[in-house]
């Protein structure tokens, strides 16, 4: 038996395994349609392991459905955008909406923000007639899966970043399909990893793409649609899965943030430290300062290989990790290091976003924030342009 063919006769027993688990209730009237279908995926992965193992054939993909891995889906659902439109997203959920987008390029946090919203409409109370519970619909059954040990479906927190899990995870297994020839590659795989958290991978995979079922192709649709809405257009010309999309993402999931003089590190915010002026009451302050948020921006995109220093100037100095580049050639993701004029040492560091933004970490008493770069402000300064690699 080929691989194809053994993909193709485990996808049938998985989808007769999910109508004896449900999955063939018609939730198209509630928040969270189809989410019966959940228990499909695990279905699916416990059918498929043995058979697949005793045969020598490779099981990566399956395995991350049953151990609840995380996924690195690098194929782009394309078209989707690098980040979040300010004032779209529920100003509480704009900072894991936007984390969550970074977990893989299949799902973007335009595409995250439009399926919570036809899920269940940005409701964390809600549950669907099959039990599907929380903004992001997940059945009790699934929810330890993709989740962290004594969280809620009913907590955001923790729900936006299970379902970002659980459409990566969902996205790998498709790509792995394309790969052995199981579906075709004409379909993109955002679109794939819709309709296998709609439908159940192993609907998809018998269907040899979208499933037909009268609910699924409008799901899909509708989300892929809506996630226009959604997208930022600043950063858009970044290629989707590139080091700057991922660290204008990176950058982005901590708008609002306070400033904190001095802090921000490789992981994270950290406490600031106080110094005279402005900045006195700093060190009671979780957050960034402009150079601690480039280089936790930096550093997450790039896997922990870019390093930089806590210290604008020598963030956009040439060297090892970054290309000096003509202020004529501004791409997004490029660092800007302003210098006051006469002067030769960078006071400021942002990163540039595009169509004349960039996202900073301003000063005392503000918050990471996007600043127009046409101010007379930022005009008036001395620009020194860097291209990290």
């Amino acid at each position: 038996m080929t691989a194809p063919q053994l993909i193709a006769r485990t996808a049938a027993a998985a989808a007769r395994a999910a109508r004896s688990n449900g999955g063939g209730e018609n939730e198209a009237t509630d928040a969270g349609p189809a989410r019966g279908r959940h228990s499909a995926l695990i279905t699916f992965g416990v059918l498929s392991l043995p058979l697949l193992s005793a045969l020598a054939i490779p099981v990566v993909v399956m395995s991350l459905l049953v151990n609840g891995g995380g996924s690195n889906a690098t194929q782009a659902g394309g078209g989707y955008g690098t980040g979040l439109k300010p004032g779209t997203v529920p100003a509480q959920y704009e900072a894991l909406v936007a984390q969550a987008g970074t977990r893989c390029d299949a799902a973007p946090a335009s595409i995250i923000a439009a399926q919570i919203e036809q899920e269940s409409n940005w409701d964390p109370r809600a549950v669907s007639s099959a039990g599907a519970q929380g903004i992001s619909q997940f059945l009790p059954t699934t929810w330890p899966s993709w989740s962290n040990p004594g969280e809620s479906p009913f907590d955001p927190a923790a729900a936006i970043p299970a379902q970002a899990k659980y459409d990566c995870a969902l996205a790998s297994q498709m790509q792995g399909a394309q790969a052995a020839g199981t579906l075709p590659t004409s379909l993109d795989v955002t679109s794939l990893m819709l309709a296998a958290y709609n439908a159940g991978p192993g609907a998809v995979l018998a269907a040899h793409g979208i499933p037909d079922n009268g609910q699924t192709p409008d799901y899909v649709s509708r989300i892929t649609a809506r996630a226009a809405h959604f997208a930022d257009s600043t950063g858009a010309a970044a290629p989707a899965g590139s080091f700057a999309a991922k660290e204008i993402s990176y950058a982005k999931a901590q708008l609002g943030k306070p400033y904190a003089w001095a802090g921000g590190s490789y992981t994270g915010a950290t406490r600031g430290v106080c110094a005279p002026g402005a900045a006195a009451n700093d060190c009671n302050v979780i957050g960034f300062d402009c150079s601690g948020l480039v280089m936790f921006a930096a550093y997450q995109a790039s896997g922990g290989r870019i390093q930089l220093p806590h210290f604008a100037d020598s963030q956009t100095r040439p060297g090892a990790h970054a290309t000096l580049v003509p202020r004529a050639q501004l791409q997004p993701g490029d660092l800007i290091g302003f210098t006051n004029p006469g002067e030769s040492i960078a006071h400021h560091v942002g990163i540039y976003l595009g169509n004349n933004q960039m996202i900073n970490a301003p000063e005392s008493n503000a918050k990471v924030r996007i600043d127009d770069l046409t101010s007379a402000y930022y005009q008036a300064q001395q620009w020194r342009v860097v291209r990290l690699r």
